[in-house]
């Protein structure tokens, strides 16, 4: 789990706080689509104590985990205010699906064309 601390940022969209590190690059795995338009990394962790999920998207080349009001809340903090982070993604995408091992073809003679006819 990935700790750091930030100050709660209003933005057009609603809260955030900055991450100081690109997610694709700690955990070895690019965004993926979270929504039409938005790419980013699901994530679960705490803000101020207080359990969530969330997102991490990324915007002019800086990284925020998206913070709701109802978290605001129950974290009982707000804007501007600074607060302890911890994160971690949700889910890892699948590692590519490894076809099963095909058995062994059984290698038998060819007879040569109208041999035996």
């Amino acid at each position: 789990m990935d700790q750091f601390r930030g100050i709660i940022l209003d933005g057009h969209k609603g809260a955030a706080v900055p991450v100081p590190f690109d997610p694709a690059e700690r955990w070895g795995f690019p965004a993926r689509a979270l929504w039409r338009g938005r790419r980013g990394h699901r994530v679960s962790g705490r803000l101020a104590g207080k359990a969530f999920e969330s997102a991490i998207v990324g915007r002019q080349r800086r990284f925020y985990v998206l913070v709701d009001e109802e978290l605001l809340a129950r974290a009982r903090v707000r804007v501007g205010d600074t607060v302890a982070v911890e994160v971690q993604p949700l889910g890892e995408p699948a590692a590519p699906a490894r076809t099963a091992a095909r058995p062994a073809r059984l290698r038998t003679r060819r007879r040569a064309r109208g041999a035996g006819r």
